[in-house]
């Protein structure tokens, strides 16, 4: 019988050695997360990060820079619907 996931037992003993396994059983316990893999990551975030501004500024037209702020503008103090 397997503890843990899973349907309940439905035979009365059954279901009985089943909450008592479940009840005494040891906190099994969680393996840590790769640290090595999760900062590396985190890196490779930051700096995708840190670079698409500034090489979207490069790549805009200074007409399409006018629409995105005046859009941008528009977001933060435009009225509310």
């Amino acid at each position: 019988m397997t503890i843990g996931k899973g349907k309940r037992p439905r035979d009365p003993n059954q279901l009985a050695k089943w909450i008592v396994e479940q009840s005494t059983e040891e906190a099994r316990p969680t393996p840590p997360p790769p640290t090595g893999l999760s900062a590396y990551m985190a890196a490779m975030g930051r700096k995708g990060g840190m670079v698409g501004g500034k090489r979207r500024l490069v790549t805009m037209t200074p007409e399409a820079r006018k629409r995105a702020a005046a859009k941008a503008a528009h977001a933060r103090w435009g009225k509310k619907s």
